[in-house]
């Protein structure tokens, strides 16, 4: 999700760049004032290099030891002196080619302050993680952003102007992805929430016992009263109510017709719900969030579809609050806008079931005559955890929200 900062200024460090993982209460940028820098950390760089000379000290001094003994024990005759006189060891010749100790340190202090100066070019994360890639210098390059920052476009421009830049990238990419076996065609990294979305679905599916019920009702009801509302408030809000939003009105009904039903499973007992917080299953482009419409039990048809549609759009522009899409006592899963017929949904822990809900579609049907004519119909799959729900309560749920979609007109008051 994204998060707006309460705080107003001009964004100058990125401690933690897009993609990266920091602990809760870390810092992860800094937002300056006008002409406000970011606090720059002398004292650790003050204490590494502390570190640093007394490491070397502590080196030469364990040297010396190691060569005093030697000397010690080992006394040469006359003759050998003299050839140590005319000819230098191994080690003191290996010795006179090392550069001196003053120029290492120069050296080193211009491969730091080098390092410093890449750091302090303002640049975006993109810019820098691109900037990686194609082995561009970001101190090379000039940026076109707010204040002189370099953007993703300036360093793209600046590796198409080098001849060397695609055998660098080639040679980033081999060292950052991890190597593609034969076979497959790419290697995608999980995002965050995927990885959440993961862990949950394992704690759901293995320790959860699982269990569905279908059933598949008269959907022409449903149609015919959705007609006359679109038909009746054109270019009103009525004219808005969806399908989904007969469904979800159903669902959080039946669910105080049968309130065993909206419970979950806490150890060694049963939590039964008073309120009704419906989780609607959303799809965005990292996966599945369930915002909740909380005591739904109290809204009408129309505030229902008001509040889906906020929460759905919300959600898949990543403008909700954490609080919005966590709990839920139940939740109503519908894929029958993207054609599929019918599916099973794996329960959102520690909420006792799901809705599963597929397309409304025609079908050959034996009315009252005995007649054979074209019908609508809709498949409800309900999953179900056994230890809250078993199949003589699931039942009671499907057949009171089958009676309720089956006459619509009981949704409307």
């Amino acid at each position: 999700m994204e998060w707006e900062s309460t705080e107003e200024g001009t964004l100058t460090e990125i401690y933690v760049e897009e993609g990266g993982k920091v602990n809760v209460g870390d810092k992860i940028a800094f937002i300056g004032g006008e002409g406000e820098d970011a606090p720059k950390k002398k004292e650790e760089s003050a204490k590494k290099e502390e570190k640093k000379s007394e490491a070397g000290e502590e080196k030469k001094a364990e040297t010396k030891q190691e060569k005093k003994p030697q000397a010690e024990t080992e006394k040469p005759a006359p003759a050998e002196e003299k050839e140590e006189e005319t000819a230098p060891p191994k080690e003191k010749e290996e010795k006179w080619h090392r550069p001196p100790a003053d120029e290492a340190k120069k050296a080193h202090r211009r491969d730091a302050d080098a390092t410093k100066e890449e750091a302090r070019v303002k640049a975006s994360p993109v810019a820098r993680r691109v900037a990686a890639e194609f082995g561009v210098d970001l101190s090379s390059v000039s940026g076109t952003g707010p204040d002189g920052r370099v953007t993703e476009s300036d360093v793209r421009a600046a590796a198409k102007s080098k001849t060397a830049a695609p055998q660098k990238a080639v040679a980033a990419d081999k060292s950052a992805a991890p190597a593609v076996k034969a076979g497959e065609g790419a290697r995608i990294n999980l995002s965050g929430m995927r990885k959440v979305i993961a862990e949950r679905l394992v704690t759901s599916k293995a320790p959860v016992p699982h269990f569905y019920l279908n059933i598949d009702i008269d959907a022409g009801p449903l149609m015919a009263a959705r007609a006359e509302l679109k038909s009746a408030g054109e270019g009103t809000d009525a004219s808005k109510i969806t399908v989904n939003d007969f469904v979800l009105k159903a669902a959080v009904q039946a669910a105080v017709k049968i309130p065993k039903a909206n419970a979950s499973f806490d150890g060694d007992a049963i939590v039964q719900y008073a309120d009704v917080d419906l989780g609607i299953a959303v799809a965005i482009e990292d996966g599945l969030l369930t915002p909740v419409i909380r005591a739904a039990q109290n809204k009408s048809l129309r505030e229902i579809s008001e509040m889906a549609k906020d929460l759905a759009h919300r959600a898949r522009n990543k403008r909700m609050k954490p609080e919005e899409f966590q709990g839920g006592t139940f939740t109503v899963s519908n894929l029958g806008g993207m054609g599929v017929d019918s599916f099973s949904a794996i329960i959102n822990p520690p909420q006792g079931f799901i809705l599963a809900i597929g397309a409304i579609s025609k079908k050959p049907v034996v009315d009252d005559c005995d007649q054979v004519v074209v019908g609508h119909r809709m498949s409800i799959w309900m999953s179900c955890d056994h230890r809250v729900i078993d199949g003589a309560l699931g039942a009671q749920y499907l057949k009171e929200l089958r009676h309720l979609l089956e006459n619509p007109a009981l949704l409307l008051v």
